[in-house]
C-alpha cells in the first residue's frame, strides 16, 4: 500500500500533530495550501505549511505568549490565518477567530471577553479598528499584522509585523532546537483547541470551549459517511471564524490531507471558484440561494435559443432530481433525456459556475429551502444537507449518496445520537444531542452551560422530528414556532425560504405569530430587481427609490402569490411589503452568518409591523439609516402594503397570460 493511501488508524490526538504527521507523509510532494497573489496561484507544500506553524509558533512565545493564553484572529482567508490558529495550539495557547467585518462594538465585546493577549490582524483596516478600541482592552499586549501596506508610518509600540515574529521564532529555535518538539508533545486530546463563538442570534456571541478530542472525533465521524481524500481541491471563502469552514478548511483538510486554495479577494471568490474547479464545496444556504438566483437571472437574459434550451431541459433536470429523492431507478426513456439534457446545458452551466468536478456539496448554518435544493439537483450537483452546532464541534447529521430527502438534514453521523426531548403528538419536539465532539461549556458562562447541557444532553433550541427512515427533519428554530390565533400553527423559516427562491428576492420576515393572518416584509435584491427594471425602462435612483416602485410590487405580488400555491391555506402570505433597505449585520439585524434575529427585528420595526396588521395601504415612514462610511442620514418616505387578491385571480391571470403568449409565439 502506497503511504500516501495508509489508513489512519493511529491519527494523532491535536490538530498540530497531525499537521505533523502530514509534512512527514507528503514533504514537498503534495501541496497542501494554494493562495492567488497578482492573478497566480502561489502553491504551500506540507512541508512549508509545517515550517510557517513552527517559525511563527516559537515566536509567538518569543513574545510573551504562555500556555492557556488567548489569541484573536481577524481578517479575510489566508493562509497566515491558519498559521496564526495552529501555531497557538502548537504553543498550548488557545486561538479564536473573529468576523472580518465586525463592527467596533462586536469587536471590543469579544475581545474583552476572551482576554486576548495578542491579535493577529490581517491589514491597515483591522489594525485600525483594533488600536481605535485599544485603551478598552487593558489585556492586550501585541497586534500582529500580516500585511504591511499602509501601515509603514505607524509607530505603536503594541504593533508588530507578522514577519519579524517568524524571524523571532527561527532565532529561538537555533537556541532550543527542541522546544517546538516538546510542545507539540505535552498537548493532549483534551485540551482546549479553539474558542469559537457563536453567531449571536439572541444577543452576544457565546464563546464555545472545543478540545481537540471534540474536533477529530466529529471530523473521523463526518468522514466515514463523506469521505474526504488527499486528492480533493477545496476553496475556502465562507469567513473562517465560523465553525463549517473551520471543520472544512483546517480540521477536515488535516485529517484527510486536501488541498485548500484561497481566493485573491472575496470579490473574486466566484471566479476563482471556477479556475479551481474543486471536488468539495460548502457554502451557506445564502450563497447558494444567491448562485441560484443569479442562474435564473441569467436565464431571463438569454437570447431566445439559449432560452428555449433552458425551459426544456430543467423540468428535465426536475424529474431526474425527483427520481433520486423517491430512490427510484430511472426508466431508460428519462436516462436519455436526462443524458441529452445534460449534454445540451446542464454540463454547460455546471462548468460556469464552477462546479465541473464537484464530487461532494454541502449545506449548513441554517435550513436550504426545497426549491433551490431541488434546482441544483436538476443540474446533477450532488448537494447534500448537514445540521449540527458550533457546540457539538460542527456536523451532528449529513444525506448520505443515494439517501436524500430535501426537506430533511440526513442522518446522524456515527459519533451522534440525536433525540427529540418531549414530542408532541406528531413527534415534533427539541433537538437534543450528545457524543464525543460534546463541548465543554461556554467561556466565562457556568449558567447558560448548564442550561444547555442537562444530564449530558445538549439541548439545541431547534424544532424537529424524525422520519420512518431516520431523517431528521428540522422546522425552525423553537422559539420561532408561530400560531395564528385560529391555533393554526407554521413555520416562518419554510415560509422565508421558499419565498428567497426568487431571483429578485434576497430576504424575507415572515410574520403572524398571535394574529389573524400571516404577512411578510421582503427585501429586494437591488442588483437583480434593479436590472429588471432597466430593461422594463423604469427610472430609478436609490434602493428606497426601487421598492416603491408600482411595478416592482406587482413583480413580487407575483412570486408572492407563487409561494402561496405551495403552502396550506392559512399559512399563505396574506399581506406584504418592500423594506426601505437591505438587511444587514452591520445594524444587529443579521447575525455574521446572516441568520435574522427576530427579536430584534420585532423591536425595530413595530411601526411597519402593526402597519401590516393595519387597514391602511400606505404607512409613512421616517428612519435614520446608516450607510457604509459611518455617516447617517434621515430616511423618509411612504410604503405601500400590498394585499394579496384571491388565488383565482391569480389562476386567471396566469391562464391569460399563457393563452396570449401562445397567440404571440404563433404570430412570430
Amino acid at each position: 500500500m502506497d503511504k500516501e493511501q495508509a489508513d489512519n488508524e493511529t491519527i494523532p490526538q491535536t490538530l498540530p500533530t497531525l499537521l505533523k504527521r502530514n509534512a512527514e507523509r507528503f514533504g514537498d510532494r503534495r501541496v497542501a495550501l494554494r493562495e492567488k497573489e497578482y492573478g497566480i496561484w502561489q502553491p504551500i507544500t506540507w512541508r512549508q505549511y509545517l515550517q510557517n506553524v513552527q517559525d511563527l509558533s516559537l515566536g509567538l512565545i518569543s513574545l510573551g505568549l504562555k500556555p492557556g493564553d488567548t489569541l484573536g484572529i481577524i481578517g479575510d482567508n489566508r493562509p497566515e490565518w491558519i498559521y496564526a490558529e495552529l501555531a497557538a495550539q502548537a504553543a498550548c495557547a488557545i486561538p479564536f477567530g473573529i468576523f472580518q467585518d465586525s463592527i467596533l462594538t462586536e469587536i471590543t465585546y469579544i475581545i474583552g471577553h476572551s482576554d486576548a493577549r495578542m491579535i493577529v490582524a490581517e491589514d491597515q483596516e483591522q489594525v485600525d479598528k483594533i488600536l481605535e478600541i485599544k485603551e478598552k482592552l487593558p489585556n492586550l499586549k501585541k497586534i500582529i499584522f500580516t500585511d504591511p501596506k499602509g501601515l509603514w508610518g505607524y509607530d505603536d509600540p503594541l504593533l508588530i509585523d507578522f514577519g519579524e515574529v517568524k524571524r523571532m521564532g527561527q532565532t529561538l529555535h537555533k537556541e532550543k532546537p527542541d522546544l517546538f518538539e516538546k510542545n507539540l508533545s505535552s498537548a493532549g486530546k483534551d485540551d482546549l483547541a479553539i474558542v469559537c463563538y457563536t453567531s449571536g442570534t439572541t444577543g452576544n456571541p457565546k464563546g464555545t470551549l472545543l478540545t481537540h478530542h471534540n474536533i477529530l472525533s466529529m471530523v473521523g465521524a463526518l468522514n466515514e459517511v463523506d469521505p474526504k481524500h488527499p486528492d480533493d481541491q477545496f476553496l475556502s471563502f465562507i469567513p473562517l471564524p465560523w465553525i463549517v469552514e473551520q471543520t472544512m478548511s483546517v480540521f477536515s483538510a488535516l485529517y484527510s490531507g486536501y488541498t485548500v486554495s484561497f481566493p485573491e479577494e472575496p470579490e473574486t471568490a466566484m471566479a476563482d471558484l471556477y479556475e479551481i474547479a474543486p471536488s468539495l464545496m460548502v457554502a451557506s444556504p445564502r450563497m447558494w440561494e444567491g448562485i441560484s438566483r443569479q442562474v435564473m437571472v441569467k436565464h431571463l437574459d438569454a437570447s431566445f435559443f439559449k432560452s428555449i434550451i433552458y425551459d426544456f431541459c430543467l423540468p428535465i433536470g426536475y424529474r431526474w432530481a425527483d427520481f433520486k429523492f423517491e430512490k427510484k431507478n430511472p426508466p431508460l426513456f428519462w436516462k436519455i433525456l436526462y443524458y441529452l439534457a445534460y449534454v445540451a446545458m446542464f454540463r454547460a452551466l455546471r462548468d460556469r459556475i464552477g462546479f465541473s468536478r464537484v464530487r461532494s456539496a454541502m449545506t449548513g448554518g441554517a435550513a436550504l429551502g426545497p426549491d433551490v435544493f431541488r434546482f441544483f439537483h436538476a443540474l446533477g450537483v450532488n448537494l447534500k444537507q448537514i445540521y449540527g452546532q458550533t457546540e457539538v464541534a460542527g456536523y451532528s447529521t449529513i444525506h448520505r449518496d443515494n439517501d436524500i430527502i430535501f426537506d430533511s438534514v440526513g442522518i446522524p453521523v456515527p459519533a451522534a445520537e440525536i433525540r427529540i426531548f418531549d414530542p408532541d403528538k406528531e413527534g415534533v419536539g427539541e433537538v437534543i444531542s450528545k457524543g464525543p465532539g460534546l463541548f465543554k461549556g461556554y467561556l466565562k458562562d457556568e449558567e447558560t452551560s448548564r442550561n444547555t447541557i442537562i444530564d449530558g444532553w445538549l439541548h439545541s433550541g431547534d424544532a424537529g422530528y424524525f422520519t420512518p427512515g431516520g431523517h431528521l427533519v428540522i422546522i425552525d428554530r423553537v422559539k420561532d414556532l408561530m400560531q395564528l390565533k385560529s391555533g393554526a400553527r407554521f413555520s416562518p423559516m419554510f415560509i422565508e425560504n421558499k419565498l428567497k427562491f426568487c431571483p429578485y428576492i434576497i430576504e424575507a420576515v415572515v410574520l403572524g405569530h398571535d394574529r389573524d393572518y400571516v404577512t411578510a416584509m421582503i427585501c429586494i435584491d437591488y442588483k437583480h430587481a434593479g436590472k429588471w427594471a432597466e430593461e422594463h425602462r423604469i427610472s430609478y435612483t436609490t434602493y428606497s427609490d426601487l421598492t416603491g416602485k408600482p411595478e416592482v410590487y406587482d413583480l413580487i405580488e407575483k412570486e408572492v402569490a407563487r409561494v402561496n400555491r405551495s403552502l396550506p391555506e392559512k399559512a399563505r402570505v396574506n399581506k406584504f411589503l418592500l423594506l426601505y433597505k437591505e438587511l444587514d449585520p452591520d445594524d444587529e439585524e443579521l447575525t455574521r452568518t446572516k441568520k435574522i434575529r427576530r427579536s430584534f427585528i420585532n423591536q425595530k420595526y413595530v411601526k411597519e409591523i402593526e402597519g401590516l396588521y393595519g387597514n391602511a395601504d400606505t404607512l409613512p415612514i421616517e428612519a435614520r439609516i446608516r450607510y457604509q462610511d459611518g455617516k447617517t442620514a434621515v430616511l423618509r418616505c411612504e410604503l405601500v402594503i400590498r394585499t394579496m387578491k384571491p388565488e383565482e385571480a391569480y389562476r386567471d391571470a396566469l391562464t391569460k397570460k399563457r393563452f396570449f403568449g401562445m397567440i404571440r409565439k404563433r404570430r412570430n
